[in-house]
């Protein structure tokens, strides 16, 4: 594949940058997390004491407008005063995205003492994540990445290192393979395709048949809302915004908590951003944010 922009030397900080992405890449390539052995019963607490252990995906549901935070542990919703419920079971929810009022997408790992496959390919919820349907790819596949652009969903394929589009859930095309940790599609032409790598930002402008090689910034989610609204965190919590594509980047602010977790762009102004400290939103482009959830104490 082709190389977009590859500097002769980084600074420190983009290399140490480059270097945490390549080590969370590395962590997340295939199979079951390795902290899977971790005591569920945390997850069977009341619900307004559930942990919050890593999160994995975020999404505002048109249906009641709360905040959904896929975990370590299952799916908690929490309303605008911060109290937090778990909705979902205790299962490992990695890939997550909102796909419309009440319904949610996701992939990941069953809850322990399931009879389910370790790798859950995608899975639907109708009904704002109290349960799940296999729709395909079960036994198969562990999406850590998924998008919805009208009816098409785009899937990071963490197990087999590709993405992989779907026009309906069930029948899947595969495209390139790369190795990377998150994906957005461009609204206005879903032809456009990015990927997050250790080596920056790699573009598709074939729907993601093939990529050019990663161009700086390094970053490690990015989301996409609107001509206007696309972002991009970096492994250390920095948010970049783009108006132009992912063309050119812009540093607008940086979330509080340390290691990024995870990136949903609601609207070109609305942003929440989860790091190892809890989940954050920001209303002013990515300028500042304020706490919405903290993280349990010692997960991450």
């Amino acid at each position: 594949m082709p190389v977009r922009f590859r500097p002769r030397t980084r600074p420190r900080s983009l290399a140490a940058a480059t270097a945490l992405l390549a080590a969370v890449l590395a962590g997340c390539s295939g199979g079951a997390d390795e902290d899977d052995h971790q005591d569920s019963s945390a997850g069977h607490s009341h619900a307004a004491e559930a942990d919050i252990s890593h999160i994995h995906g975020l999404g505002i549901n048109p249906g009641d407008g709360k905040l959904y935070v896929a975990t370590h542990h299952g799916v908690v919703a929490v309303d605008d005063g911060g109290s937090a419920k778990r909705v979902s079971d205790t299962a490992d929810y990695m890939g997550f995205t909102v796909a419309g009022p009440d319904t949610f997408l996701g992939s990941g790992h069953p809850a322990e003492g399931s009879d389910e496959p370790a790798n859950r390919g995608l899975i639907r919820s109708t009904d704002a994540g109290r349960t799940w349907k296999a729709l395909s790819l079960a036994g198969e596949v562990d999406f850590h990445a998924l998008e919805q652009v009208g009816g098409t969903v785009y899937g990071y394929d963490s197990t087999h290192g590709m993405l992989r589009v779907s026009e309906n859930g069930e029948d899947w095309d595969e495209r390139a393979e790369l190795s990377a940790l998150d994906i957005a599609v461009s609204p206005e032409d879903p032809g456009t395709v990015l990927a997050t790598t250790a080596d920056g930002v790699a573009r598709s402008t074939d729907g993601g048949e093939t990529f050019a090689g990663g161009a700086e910034p390094v970053l490690a989610y990015l989301s996409w809302a609107g001509e206007d609204g696309l972002y991009g965190i970096g492994p250390q919590g920095t948010v970049h915004r783009s108006t132009d594509g992912g063309e050119n980047w812009t540093e607008t602010g940086t979330v509080p908590g340390g290691q990024a977790q995870a990136l949903t762009a609601v609207t070109p102004e609305r942003v929440l951003a989860a790091t190892a400290g809890g989940v954050y939103e920001s209303r002013d482009g990515g300028k500042t944010f304020t706490e919405r959830l903290a993280l349990s104490e010692g997960a991450h």
